[in-house]
């Protein structure tokens, strides 16, 4: 079993406050976990109306699966929304669990 993680840095420059910020992060995650069957949740700056982070994981029989499976959710994140920014993300893939 391969598991995928991925932790996404975004910028939200049209994000006012954090209640902009929960619909932003509510929907973008919902599409996400709809579109890749992924799990996602916001696990950091919860108090930074302006910055958001997820963390996505997928689980695989192959690690070449599971990379792929994050590396579309970051193109998928860098192509759907104009109202946010990539940062920088960081993927991991851990074997043998």
């Amino acid at each position: 079993m391969h598991i995928g993680v991925c932790r996404i840095m975004l910028h939200l420059p049209e994000s006012a406050s954090l209640k902009d910020k929960r619909q932003v992060a509510r929907s973008l995650s919902a599409r996400i976990r709809n579109k890749f069957n992924v799990a996602v949740a916001e696990v950091e700056d919860q108090d930074l109306w302006q910055r958001l982070t997820l963390a996505v994981c997928c689980v695989s029989t192959d690690p070449a699966h599971a990379n792929e499976m994050i590396s579309k959710v970051v193109e998928y994140i860098e192509d759907s929304r104009r109202d946010l920014e990539l940062l920088d993300y960081e993927t991991e893939i851990i074997s043998g669990v």
